[in-house]
């Protein structure tokens, strides 16, 4: 009756895989009962790795080649079941297969901005997205931490993982690095070269390398990136009295244009005679040096309650802002004082 069960079995004497699913990782071979022959043959391809695991233990790993399977060859999988060296007979144990292929134009990214603490802007919350290749090297640390006894196993369950490991690390390394957000949006490849270094243990701890990685956009959300646009227009202009100069000298000449003149915006002549001895002198103070006042010129009253009149008409213009007039304000006021 033995004799007929062992008959009956059917023996595997080809291994191989073909890969014909794109995007797996990890394949078992399908043994069933089936049982693999002593002296059958295994054949790794290139791009592959294989890995015997024997009741739940990882034994041999086969680099690419073509081998014939005996104890010589499974010196692991022998030492586990304790063959005698002339013991000749089939035996069971797990297969896997490893796609060693490298995994082009992974994509990663901030799902939602994340809070960073940079030394400009204080706490600002910022987007990032770039690309990224890998591939598997090490099949044991991808088996025990990763695949384990699954069937197959594919790129898109490892994607999620991947992605947020890279976002937890880019977090960390601003933090870490003390750079402030506008150098590292402007040096994207150093902050990709920085993301690769830090990045490269991660992955190893998967038994995977990593290839590339590139950083194609570093910003700020909208809200906030209006403020950054209006600090840095701020900053080419110069400060608050030289923007309201430059803002009321332009206004001038294209109110002049317009049907009236200068009359049409309630200024007239004087307004305009009075607005520039107000600006001249405030161009004068600011072209002094450092540290050193400006002389205090002589106004009279009347001529300052010209003067507000017709910048409170600026005001309703909508060329000046209530800030900018209490600002004007509060200069002329102390000239009487």
């Amino acid at each position: 009756m033995a004799l007929m069960d062992f008959i009956k079995k059917q023996f595997i004497d080809i291994l191989q895989w073909t890969e014909d699913a794109d995007g797996t990782l990890a394949w078992r071979f399908p043994m069933q009962e089936m049982e693999i022959q002593n002296g059958a043959s295994l054949t790794v391809r290139d791009t592959q790795l294989a890995l015997f695991v024997n009741e739940g233990t990882v034994a041999d790993v086969f680099a690419p080649g073509m081998y014939k399977l005996t104890t010589q060859t499974l010196p692991v999988l022998t030492y586990l079941k304790n063959w005698d060296k002339l013991f000749e007979s089939p035996f069971k144990s797990d297969l896997y297969f490893f796609s060693t292929r490298i995994q082009l134009d992974q994509k990663w990214g901030t799902p939602n901005p994340i809070t960073i603490r940079d030394k400009e802007f204080g706490i600002v919350r910022m987007r990032a997205f770039g690309i990224y290749s890998y591939h598997l090297t090490d099949a044991k640390t991808f088996y025990q931490k990763i695949s384990g006894t699954r069937e197959s196993y594919g790129r898109e369950e490892l994607e999620g993982q991947l992605r947020n490991t890279m976002v937890a690390g880019m977090t960390d390394l601003f933090g870490e690095s003390g750079v402030a957000f506008i150098d590292m949006a402007a040096s994207q490849d150093e902050f990709g070269k920085a993301m690769f270094a830090k990045m490269t243990p991660m992955f190893a701890e998967y038994g995977l390398t990593l290839d590339t990685l590139v950083v194609q956009n570093v910003s700020l959300p909208e809200e906030l990136q209006k403020i950054l646009d209006q600090k840095i227009g701020m900053n080419m202009i110069g400060d608050m009295q030289r923007y309201t100069q430059y803002q009321v000298a332009n206004a001038i000449p294209e109110a002049a244009k317009n049907e009236g003149g200068m009359a049409g915006m309630g200024v007239g002549m004087g307004a305009g005679v009075g607005l520039g001895q107000v600006m001249g002198q405030a161009m004068a103070s600011a072209m002094l040096p450092a540290g050193q006042a400006a002389p205090v010129a002589s106004i009279s009253a009347d001529e300052v309650v010209a003067t507000l009149e017709k910048l409170h008409a600026l005001v309703e213009k909508g060329i000046l802002s209530q800030a900018e007039f209490d600002g004007k304000k509060a200069e002329l006021l102390k000239k009487l004082s």
